[in-house]
């Protein structure tokens, strides 16, 4: 896989994106959306990539819709508006979807569909200068766009949702790891090697433990009540524990030793 506008490095079963439009504080073009898109959905058949790394190339992870791109335009009229509205908007619903965890690694500047691909992550890291914000409402826009408004309340409630959606202010480092948010704030220098230590965890579990994991815990999110969740929860276990690596697992356990896993 080859982009323009993404610079993939592969190690093993990790998956490095980085959003590579510097000089635009990498900002969403018309071309950069189409390219994540094509990796996403080829994503979606890859059995060997378990954890996706989503990072910004220069001072910033990702500053938002390039305005001065005229890709979503819509000059069309309402249709073709919403055609390139859902280009976009669609991205958090792709990667809430797929099987892979999404480590997003959040320096500088996340603002709007930048905030967005940082909030549709499973996990965020922060490096100090980072300042994210739903920056919609400030261009003559709704604040409520591109899935944030479903995603940021169920990280930090409402009431915060409703401060950072209503003024478009930003929420910077520290204080998003204050409201959980962002899992870890480093320096900027170390937002690798943090990723790595927490990579590094998410290596020890089972391939299908960790899939069953991420799809049961966003289910769980919009099921209705606890009999809906602790059903899909017994499903899970009861398919896991048919596996090999189940079995393998609780081998090493009893051996005290670090377990080798084939998802099988």
């Amino acid at each position: 896989m080859t982009y323009e506008t993404l610079e993939l490095r592969r190690e093993g079963a990790v998956l490095w994106c980085t959003l590579n439009r510097p000089n635009a504080l990498n900002a969403l073009s018309a071309k950069l959306v189409g390219e994540y898109r094509d990796l996403l959905a080829k994503l979606a058949s890859d059995r060997e990539t378990r954890i996706v790394v989503l990072r910004g190339a220069g001072r910033a992870f990702c500053a938002g819709l390039d305005l001065k791109d005229g890709g979503f335009a819509g000059e069309g009229g309402v249709s073709e508006s919403l055609r390139g509205q859902r280009r976009i908007s669609e991205i958090a619903i792709l990667m809430r979807r797929l099987p892979q965890v999404f480590v997003a690694c959040v320096h500088g500047a996340a603002c709007g569909g930048g905030l967005m691909l940082a909030l549709a992550s499973d996990l965020r890291l922060a490096g100090e200068s980072a300042r994210m914000n739903a920056a919609f409402i400030k261009l003559g826009l709704s604040g409520c766009d591109v899935g944030v408004s479903y995603l940021l309340p169920r990280l930090v409630g409402a009431s915060v949702a409703s401060e950072l959606i209503l003024t478009g202010r930003f929420l910077h480092a520290e204080r998003a790891r204050e409201l959980g948010l962002v899992a870890a704030v480093v320096p900027d220098a170390g937002l690798e090697a943090e990723a790595r230590s927490w990579i590094a965890d998410l290596l020890r579990t089972t391939p299908l433990g960790l899939r069953l994991s991420k799809e049961c815990l966003n289910a769980s999110l919009d099921m209705g009540s606890l009999e809906a969740v602790v059903a899909m929860e017994d499903r899970n276990q009861v398919l896991c524990a048919q596996s090999r690596d189940f079995r393998e697992g609780v081998r090493a356990f009893l051996e005290k030793r670090d377990p080798t896993f084939e998802d099988r």
